[in-house]
């Protein structure tokens, strides 16, 4: 008789962090996790889902960075994730354990988020973390008090000196996480026979769940529309105010917690005063503004300085690739895929991950700092006049790396109106997509010189990005004046104190932007690459045959090679002339010709459409194919040396800046739509922004080249 054999399957355990905002959760987490993250998304919602694996004497433990809340009462998409996973009804999704990051000089705002968790029932740790910065404020906690009134773990850490860190590990590794019963007792506020309905209807066992269910229940749309009604019915039945309820409870727990911080919180009578020079520097009502510009400027100008070594040993290191492999390789389609269509398109990626990931790390330092919510509460009286709010800032500079976590970002702005128009202008905002278009035509006609230790080059990316914010504010102000609304808005924003940057979170951020920008758009492009090939590479099969003939024919009369290199250039001219794509460009050439564009770039505006960075890799791949097999020329001197029929340069001053005014009002990224669409709940946002800012884009592009040439 044989005996089944049992397969014992161990769980990775669940471990979440979560904590106000500027606490120092995420460098807890970045520390935990280091490398080993990977970004997602929460089911049903755009907020992105970062997970991290940490190794720790031979066990692994999954770590879940939670977006930052200030309560259980969410008013942004943020904090209602924060809701929903540690209300998970379903326990294989619910974390098993909670590690709450209160900030050490704050911790009456960060014990009343804990003490929600506490009666939410979570297996709890506390880390009080910033305890350098409590220190200068000349504050000592006794954390004994703290532990003795909450009954959980409390560790003291300060994770940018990586102090605490191995204590924090040790502490998930043990899982030493205590659940205490309850810290308020909601049924003061509710009646207990409503929460023991809600229990029974959802197989609850705790009070405080059930009240949490009961709030917002009813308005998330994750629960079953028949649940949601059934909890709007009992509300109904009683007449239960749920606002005077939340009021309630607000002012018995911080009642509580006011004992607490009296016993456990000890100050010195003649505290220090922070220094408050640097605000008076960065809030300067005019100096602040210079500062912000310089800033930008310094940014832009060493993105191109620092850059341009490693982008040029790229672009001639792929360049010379495609050569050696169509040498090697026997002469056919495979040989031709591969160093005309892969290889270039890979290039196309791949030769700008130095500038992108400056500009990540720039922006990371910028935040790491505290210095972008001085930004966002010195802009806030300029973006008023425009219909924008001070919050505005924080999407639109995030814009500028990439739209689509900026457009994602104006959900935390609570007018509707503020944050329509801020999604809709964000994409004018010139972001990284579109650094790889600009630098190659900025290469190709402003010059490479300095006057009055500025760069040209520099200078016209800077003018570029503010054409871009000119643009933004222009459409702005538009949109204030056509949409209607009777709300309110008022700005609410914490400046965090000045910090070195963590230069580790930094380093990281660049990394994993850098690997998602090569990932995500790597895919797209190399797709479009190996599409274009085939498109271009093939064509109606009698016009292909007789151009081929022709050439055959015309070769076996050629006296001379340099007859015969002749005949072969002009064969394959109009071999991609009469391709698939050719015929797709010819289309479109009359539509754009005013612009100065032919049919070949014609068809690259047809492929960025699907990615704006595309169009550098589709120009590579189109101007690949049918040249010189081992010609190791960059994408840059291949550009140099188009020329057109009337022996005028194709990429002239004139052209090379339509196409920079052109992208830079465009809408060509089919994921920022799809992100609309999910922010706006429907297509009539992103048809309308798709409209308006190709018009835009037209019309500008058209002016510029009609000016210049």
């Amino acid at each position: 008789m044989t005996v089944p054999t049992m397969i014992s399957i161990t769980k990775t355990p669940k471990i979440a962090i979560i904590g106000n905002p500027n606490v120092g959760k995420s460098t807890i987490f970045n520390q935990l996790t280091g490398l080993n993250q990977k970004i997602g998304n929460y089911p049903g919602v755009t907020v992105d889902k970062k997970v991290g694996t940490m190794s720790y004497q031979g066990s692994t433990y999954e770590i879940i960075d939670l977006p930052g809340t200030y309560s259980l009462y969410p008013n942004s998409e943020d904090e209602v994730i924060a809701h929903r996973v540690l209300n998970q009804l379903s326990e294989t999704e619910k974390p098993e354990y909670v590690l709450m990051v209160i900030d050490s000089s704050q911790l009456s705002r960060g014990l009343f988020l804990a003490t929600q968790l506490i009666d939410l029932g979570l297996n709890l740790a506390i880390v009080l973390n910033m305890a350098d910065l409590a220190t200068k404020r000349n504050i000592s906690i006794r954390t004994f008090e703290i532990f003795k009134a909450l009954g959980v773990p409390i560790l003291s850490t300060d994770a940018r000196g990586e102090k605490g860190l191995d204590q924090i590990r040790e502490l998930i590794h043990t899982r030493n996480f205590s659940k205490k019963g309850s810290f308020l007792a909601i049924e003061e506020v509710v009646p207990i026979t409503l929460l023991e309905e809600v229990k029974r209807k959802f197989n609850m066992s705790n009070n405080y769940q059930a009240y949490q269910m009961l709030r917002f229940g009813r308005i998330d749309k994750v629960i079953a529309q028949a649940d949601r009604d059934w909890i709007k019915s009992k509300l109904e039945e009683i007449n239960f105010d749920l606002a005077a309820a939340q009021l309630e409870e607000t002012k018995i727990r911080y009642r509580k917690i006011t004992k607490i911080v009296d016993q456990a919180v000890v100050k010195e009578s003649h505290p220090k005063k922070e220094k408050s020079g640097l605000d008076s520097i960065f809030l300067h009502p005019v100096l602040g503004y210079v500062i912000f510009a310089a800033i930008l400027l310094i940014m832009f100008q060493a993105i191109f300085a620092w850059a341009s070594v490693p982008m040029d040993l790229i672009d001639g290191f792929f360049a010379e690739l495609s050569g050696k492999v169509s040498g090697l390789l026997p002469s056919g389609p495979i040989s031709s895929l591969i160093s005309e269509g892969i290889i270039p398109g890979i290039g196309g990626v791949v030769i700008f991950i130095p500038q992108i990931a400056m500009l990540f790390g720039f922006l990371a330092i910028l935040e790491d700092t505290g210095y972008m919510s001085r930004v966002v509460f010195l802009m806030d009286r300029w973006m008023r006049p425009f219909g924008l709010h001070g919050k505005s800032v924080v999407p639109l500079v995030s814009g500028v790396a990439c739209a689509i976590p900026g457009v994602m970002a104006a959900r935390n702005i609570g007018n509707w109106k503020e944050k329509i128009i801020t999604i809709m202008v964000t994409p004018l905002m010139s972001c990284s997509a579109r650094l790889p278009v600009y630098v190659i035509l900025i290469g190709l006609v402003v010059p490479n010189k300095t006057i009055a230790f500025v760069n040209l080059q520099a200078l016209t990316l800077l003018g570029l990005y503010f054409l871009g914010i000119i643009g933004v504010l222009g459409t702005a102000f538009l949109l204030k004046n056509i949409l209607k609304t009777t709300e309110k808005s008022f700005l609410m924003v914490e400046l965090p104190s000045y910090r070195a940057p963590r230069w580790w979170d930094v380093i990281l951020t660049m990394y994993n932007k850098s690997r998602t920008f090569v990932m995500e758009a790597g895919k797209v492009i190399l797709a479009i690459s190996v599409i274009l090939w085939v498109l271009a590479s093939y064509g109606p099969p009698s016009r292909m045959d007789e151009i081929r003939s022709t050439g055959e024919q015309k070769l076996a009369l050629a006296t001379s090679s340099e007859m015969e290199e002749q005949i072969q250039a002009e064969t394959s001219s109009l071999l991609l002339e009469n391709s698939f794509i050719g015929i797709m460009g010819r289309g479109i050439e009359p539509v754009i010709r005013p612009l100065g564009y032919d049919w070949k770039i014609g068809i690259a505006l047809i492929a960025s459409f699907a990615a704006r960075e595309v169009f550098v890799s589709t120009i590579a791949t189109i101007y690949s194919i049918g040249g010189d097999p081992e010609d190791d020329l960059t994408i840059r001197q291949k550009l140099n040396q188009q020329i057109r029929p009337d022996g005028e340069k194709v990429y002239n001053t004139a052209t090379a800046f339509s196409l920079m005014i052109f992208y830079a009002f465009a809408m060509q990224c089919m994921s920022t739509l799809a992100v609309v669409y999910r922010e706006t709940k429907g297509w009539k946002w992103p048809l309308i922004q798709t409209v308006y800012m190709t018009a835009l884009a037209y019309l500008s592009a058209l002016l510029v080249y009609q000016i210049l040439s």
